[in-house]
C-alpha cells in the first residue's frame, strides 16, 4: 500500500500498491495487493460493479437502492492475464486492471477507451469523524460531457462543477444552490459520441467534482462507507438510463388521475373552502383530479388526525368531492408532536420506534407542531408501524400521501445531529450514513401502507426527499422555488435532470412556491408544465390573502390556462403511453436534447428543448413579454404543433411565442393519440379515440398503450399495445398498425386525422378496402380525417 502525506485532519492518503494474486469465483474477479481488495463483479455484458475493500475487509453488502428485480445476467465474459494489466471482458466491453497500482480502464471491444482511471481509487482516515474517505478520479475525456445527479438547479451539462448530495431543506433556493433535497449519485458521461454512467451506491455525504478542482480529472468521493460504484455503457445515453433502471428499478404504473391536473396551496380549509375550490374548476369547466390538504387539515399538526373544527366530516368530504370527480392528497410529515395524549406518540414511545442520540436520549426537535420526535425509518419493524398508521386515511376515502420536511428538516437545527442513532436494517450507524436515505425510507414505508389499504385501487405517493430508486414507489416535486422566471428555468432543468436520473415522475410548484406570480409568468409556467409528468400548482399562504389558482389572474389569462390544462387531458393516452414506456423499461419520459442526438454536438449543450416520450419536443417561453424564441430542432423533420408548418431539424428555427402559444414540434412520421376534451380522467367513457398521424418518409413507429387506468389487472395481462409504423413516400401514405389486445375499451372506432400530406387524396385504402373521400374529409390544409374500426390494420393513401 502506498502511502502520501497529507493533512493531519484527514490522515495520509493511501493508494494501492501491485496486485499479489486473484482469483475468479463466478461471475466474481478479486485482485488483492498488499492492504486493498478489488471485487470486479460482471453484472450484464454493459454493467460492471466495482467495489474496494481498503484495508483487507469489505463492508456489509447492502444496499437501499437496488431494486430487488435486479438480475445478474452476463452472457460472455472472462480474463485474460497480459504483463502490466489484467483484461476482463465481455461482449460489449474490455476492462484492464494494471498490475501495479489497480488503476482501472474500460474500453468497448474495438478498443475505444469509454473510461479511465486518473488516481483512480485511495483513500483517507477520516480522522476527526471515524472512517474512511473513499475517493476515485478519472480522467476527463476531449470533449466530455457531465449530466445527471438527481435536482442539481444548474446548468445540464456539468462540466466544471463541484456538487454534492446531502439531502438539504433548501428554502427558496437560487440557481446553483448546493445541495437539495434529492440524493442521487449517478452521473452519465458523454465523449467522441460515447455515452455510459457511473452509480455511486454509497449515502454518506457525497462530492462529485467534474473537472473544476483540475480540468482534466473529474472524481467522487464520500465522507464513509465504501467505494462500491457500477459502470454501465451504452453507448446511447437513453440505453444508460434504461441500465440503471435494471439496477434501482422501475415504478408501477401510476393511476390514471395522478397523471391530470393537481391543485394545492398552504393552505386550503376549511372544508367549506375546499368545497368551493372544487366547484370553481367544475364551474369554470377547467380539468382538475386532485385537491390537496396541507398541514392546516390536522388537528395541531399531529400527523394521522382531522382538525375537529375546519373538518368536522372528512369521509363525507371527501365523498363529495369524488362525487365530482376529485381524488384528495394529503400531507404527512415526519415529525410526530411530543404530547402523552397523542395516539401516535404514545404508540411510538412504548415500541421505542423513535430516534436517539448517541447517549439514549430521544432525538428531539421542534417542526410544524413545535417539540417533536422522529421515527427511524431504518428500522423495519418502524416502517411496518408507520405503514399501518395509514389505515386510517385510506379508509376516509384519501387517494395519496405527500410525504415533506423528510430531509430530515428541524427548525434552527437545520437537521439532525450527527450522533443520532439509526438501526439501518440491523446495522446500528450514525445519522452520518443514514441521513441521506431518512426520507427515501419514510416514502417507502408510506408508499407500502397506502398501497396495502387502497388495494385494488393504486395509490399516488409524492416525496420532497429521496435517494436513488425511490422511483419504484414515488414522484417528486423539485420542491420551495420561487415565484421567478429564472426559476421557469430551473423547473425545467430539473425536471430533465431528475428524468435522466431514474425518477421521471416529477414536476415544480406551478407559479412558484415562495412570492406571488403575474399572469404571465403563471400562463408560461402552466404550458410547461403540461409537458412535465406531474402537473401541480402549489403556492404558499402570504399576508396579502392572493390566491394561485387558474382563474386568478384574470379572464384573459384563465382562457390560455384552461387551453393548455385542455390539453394536457386531450394528451393523456400519449402521456400514459409514455409512462408505460419508463415503467417497462425505464426510459426516461423527458429526455435532453443530448440524449436523443448525441453524436449531434450542439445538443450537448441546450438546456430549454427537450423531448417529452418519442414525439414531442418542448421549448417554454422564458423571458417576460417574449414575442418570438430561437429553438434547436435535432435531425429529422417537425410539425409546428399549432399550424403544422414543417421545419428540418439539425439547425436553429424560430417561432412565434405569442400568449396563447409555445413553441412546441411533433416528430414528422409521429402517431399521436388523443382523448376527446373532458373535466376530469374518467368522467365518461370514452367513445372515440383520436390518432393525429403527421406525414413522414422515414419509417417511424409509435406506441399507444392502455388498460383500466387504476387497479392492477395490467399486471395479469389485462392491457392492449397497438404500435404503429408509418413508412410513406411523395406518392404514398402508408400506415401499418400490430397489436396485443387483453382490454375491452369502450371506444370501438378511430378518428384518424393525417397532417401533412404531399398531395390531395380521394380515396383511403383500409386494410383493403376502398373507400371514397368527401370533402368532410379534406381540409384545405391537405389534413386528411375520417373514422375507422378500432381493428384496422393497414391505411394507405395514394396521390392520383
Amino acid at each position: 500500500m502506498q502511502v502520501e502525506t497529507s493533512s493531519s485532519k484527514y490522515g495520509a492518503k493511501h493508494y494501492p500498491d501491485n496486485i499479489r494474486e486473484w482469483k475468479k469465483e463466478g461471475n466474481y474477479f478479486c485482485f488483492y495487493t498488499t492492504e486493498t481488495i478489488l471485487e470486479i463483479r460482471v453484472i450484464a455484458d454493459k454493467i460492471i460493479r466495482f467495489r474496494y475493500a481498503a484495508d483487507g475487509t469489505f463492508q456489509r453488502d447492502f444496499s437501499y437502492a437496488t431494486s430487488d428485480t435486479m438480475q445478474e445476467s452476463p452472457i460472455t465474459f472472462g480474463i485474460k492475464e497480459w504483463e502490466e494489466t489484467f483484461e476482463i471482458f465481455t461482449d460489449a466491453l474490455r476492462v484492464f486492471i494494471a498490475r501495479d497500482n489497480l488503476r482501472i480502464t474500460i474500453s468497448d471491444k474495438d478498443g475505444k477507451v469509454i473510461n479511465q482511471d486518473e488516481m483512480g481509487f485511495h483513500w483517507q482516515h477520516y480522522l476527526l469523524k471515524g472512517g474512511k474517505i473513499q475517493y476515485c478520479s478519472k480522467l476527463v475525456q476531449e470533449g466530455e460531457c457531465f449530466y445527471g445527479l438527481g435536482d442539481k438547479p444548474t446548468e445540464l451539462n456539468l462540466r466544471g462543477k463541484r456538487l454534492e448530495n446531502f439531502g438539504t431543506d433548501a428554502y427558496g433556493f437560487q440557481k446553483d444552490t448546493d445541495p437539495l433535497y434529492r440524493n442521487i449519485p449517478f452521473y452519465y458521461g458523454l465523449h467522441h459520441g460515447i455515452g455510459y454512467g457511473i452509480f455511486f451506491d454509497n449515502t454518506f455525504r457525497t462530492i462529485f467534482d467534474f473537472g473544476k478542482e483540475r480540468e482534466d480529472a473529474c472524481s467522487f468521493w464520500a465522507r464513509g462507507g465504501e467505494m462500491n460504484y457500477y459502470f454501465i455503457y451504452g453507448p446511447e445515453l437513453l440505453e444508460v438510463a434504461e441500465s440503471y433502471t435494471k439496477i434501482t428499478g422501475t415504478p408501477e404504473l401510476p393511476p390514471l388521475w395522478a397523471l391530470g391536473y393537481h391543485q394545492c396551496r398552504w393552505s386550503y380549509y376549511p372544508d367549506t373552502r375546499v368545497k368551493e375550490i372544487a366547484a370553481e374548476f367544475r364551474k369554470r369547466r377547467i380539468p382538475c383530479d386532485v385537491i390537496y390538504l396541507d398541514i392546516d387539515y390536522m388537528e395541531g399538526f399531529r400527523c394521522f388526525t382531522w382538525n375537529k373544527e375546519w373538518f368536522p366530516d372528512p369521509a363525507g368530504l371527501i365523498k363529495e368531492l369524488a362525487a365530482e370527480g376529485f381524488k384528495v392528497v394529503v400531507i404527512i410529515d415526519p415529525g410526530i408532536k411530543v404530547d402523552p395524549e397523542y395516539a401516535v406518540y404514545q404508540e411510538g414511545m412504548k415500541n421505542n420506534y423513535f430516534c436517539k442520540r448517541a447517549d439514549g436520549a430521544l432525538m428531539e426537535g421542534d417542526v410544524w407542531p413545535g417539540k417533536c420526535v422522529f421515527p427511524d425509518y431504518t428500522n423495519p419493524e418502524v416502517r411496518d408501524w408507520w405503514s399501518s398508521l395509514f389505515k386510517s386515511l385510506a379508509e376516509t376515502g384519501v387517494r395519496g400521501v405527500w410525504n415533506d420536511m423528510n430531509e430530515p428538516a428541524v427548525f434552527e437545527m437545520g437537521t439532525f445531529p450527527e450522533d443520532v442513532r439509526h438501526d439501518y436494517d440491523g446495522e446500528e450507524v450514525s445519522h452520518r450514513k443514514a441521513h441521506n436515505i431518512y426520507g427515501h425510507l419514510m416514502s417507502k414505508a408510506t408508499a407500502a401502507g397506502m398501497k396495502k389499504y387502497l388495494m385494488p385501487n393504486r395509490s399516488f405517493l409524492i416525496t420532497r426527499s429521496c435517494y436513488s430508486g425511490a422511483q419504484r414507489w414515488s414522484s417528486v416535486w423539485t420542491g420551495d422555488n420561487v415565484s421567478s422566471w429564472e426559476h421557469l428555468w430551473l423547473a425545467t432543468v430539473q425536471c430533465q435532470r431528475l428524468a435522466v436520473s431514474g425518477i421521471s415522475f416529477t414536476g415544480s410548484d406551478i407559479g412558484g412556491f415562495i412570492g406571488e406570480p403575474d399572469g404571465e409568468l403563471y400562463t408560461r409556467w402552466i404550458q410547461l408544465a403540461t409537458f412535465h409528468p406531474l402537473m401541480r400548482t402549489h403556492s404558499a399562504s402570504n399576508e396579502t390573502g392572493f390566491n394561485q389558482e387558474p382563474w386568478s389572474f384574470g379572464p384573459d389569462y384563465e382562457k390560455v390556462v384552461n387551453k393548455f390544462i385542455t390539453l394536457r387531458y386531450k394528451l393523456l393516452p400519449y402521456l400514459y403511453t409514455t409512462f408505460w414506456q419508463y415503467a417497462t423499461h425505464g426510459t426516461p419520459m423527458l429526455r435532453p436534447l443530448a440524449f436523443v442526438a448525441q453524436q449531434d454536438t450542439t445538443a450537448h449543450n441546450c438546456t430549454h428543448e427537450f423531448m417529452f416520450g418519442d414525439a414531442l419536443l418542448i421549448s417554454h417561453v422564458s423571458e417576460q413579454g417574449m414575442k418570438e424564441k430561437a429553438v434547436y430542432l435535432p435531425a429529422g423533420n417537425w410539425y409546428y404543433f399549432w399550424n403544422d408548418k414543417k421545419y428540418t431539424g439539425a439547425q436553429e428555427v424560430t417561432v412565434p411565442t405569442p400568449l396563447e402559444e409555445m413553441p412546441l414540434f411533433v416528430k414528422a412520421g409521429a402517431v399521436l393519440p388523443q382523448y376527446p376534451e373532458m373535466q376530469y380522467t374518467h368522467e365518461t367513457p370514452v367513445t372515440e379515440m383520436l390518432l393525429h398521424v403527421y406525414y413522414g418518409e422515414q419509417e417511424v413507429k409509435s406506441s399507444l398503450y392502455e388498460d383500466a387506468g387504476d387497479h392492477y389487472g395490467y399486471k395479469n395481462g389485462q392491457y392492449n399495445v397497438i404500435r404503429f409504423k408509418q413508412h410513406s413516400t411523395p406518392q404514398q401514405f402508408h400506415l401499418k398498425k400490430k397489436f396485443y389486445i387483453n382490454y375491452e375499451t369502450a371506444y370501438k372506432n378511430h378518428r384518424i386525422i393525417v397532417h401533412g400530406l404531399p398531395f390531395q387524396p380521394t380515396v383511403v385504402i383500409i386494410d383493403g378496402q376502398k373507400t371514397v373521400l368527401s370533402a368532410e374529409n379534406l381540409q384545405a390544409d391537405n389534413t386528411v380525417s375520417f373514422v375507422v374500426e378500432r381493428s384496422f390494420e393497414e391505411i394507405i393513401m395514394n396521390k392520383e
